[in-house]
């Protein structure tokens, strides 16, 4: 009697072939690295109604990916993202009822719930204008490449709104401080390069013409690593914090002891015996 091999296999899917609505969508040769493209340059890449949702379910369905191991999001034409479309998103918003304008806050909430929930570290490519929602997928991403001319600008109170948009009052702080966060809040004024890489909010700054490729060889490096527990690794950041450092303490523990059942973790250990470098496969 043959015995059947029992895995999670059938739960997952490869999304290498997934064909969007409303952005671009490249994979690179070995299928590991998928980049998401704004597209309408014209306009410097503003987000509708239909590309929140779209990208709120891409980032959902990467749970279940086979194949993608890191996602690059950046924007065409020399710009990340203006925000929501002046156009098609903020004048409809002007005549909706307070229950309609919950679910449209409500669907921008959930890509950024979506985007930190995906176990795949994401790498925004941030040139020029940095606006609005467009500020805030930069924000939820894991890390951020940026270029002397990125401006980022949490810009909603000068169309008479409050800062606090899709997590802005409890994701920013954490990542350039509570007084310089208040600060671009209130303000809605934007961010320069320098000062958002010297406050930690960009990773590093690139010319124009070698952002890409930066973010890319960020991206590769990654996807060469252990992505298992680089997935275990931006979990345990998400979840932390809302912890106590004793509470903290005991869940990296108990990650760290799953992270020691993997495979890639007996490989790093007979590569080092062997004197030679860990070809590691994310099991």
């Amino acid at each position: 009697m043959t015995q059947t091999e029992h895995t999670m296999a059938h739960h997952r899917q490869p999304m290498a072939g997934y064909t969007p609505r409303n952005f671009l969508w490249s994979v690179s040769g070995d299928g590991k690295v998928a980049t998401i493209t704004l597209n309408r340059p014209e306009r410097k890449n503003p987000l509708t109604f239909e590309s929140y949702a779209e990208l709120r379910d891409l980032f959902r369905s990467l749970v279940y990916a086979s194949d993608i191991k890191i996602v690059v999001v950046t924007g065409a034409g020399g710009n990340f993202c203006s925000g929501g479309d002046v156009h098609e998103i903020i004048g409809p918003l002007t005549k909706m009822t307070m229950p309609q304008l919950l679910e449209f806050t409500r669907m921008t909430g959930d890509l950024v719930k979506a985007m930190r929930a995906c176990p795949q570290p994401i790498i925004a490519a941030v040139d020029g204008v940095c606006a609005g929602a467009g500020a805030i997928v930069a924000m939820a991403s894991d890390m951020r490449l940026g270029t002397p001319q990125a401006r980022t600008a949490f810009l909603f109170t000068r169309v008479g709104l409050a800062g606090c948009d899709m997590g802005a009052c409890a994701i920013l702080p954490r990542v350039i401080g509570q007084g310089r966060a208040s600060e671009l809040l209130y303000t809605g004024r934007a961010m320069s390069a320098e000062e958002g890489q010297a406050w930690g909010f960009f990773n590093s700054l690139h010319a124009s013409d070698a952002l890409l490729d930066a973010a890319h060889k960020l991206a590769d490096q990654l996807a060469a690593g252990p992505t298992f527990a680089h997935g275990v690794t931006k979990k345990m950041l998400h979840q932390e914090w809302s912890m106590g450092v004793d509470e903290a303490i005991e869940s990296e523990a108990q990650a760290q002891a799953i992270c020691m059942q993997t495979q890639d973790f007996r490989r790093a250990y007979e590569a080092f015996v062997a004197k030679q470098k860990p070809v590691f496969e994310g099991d």
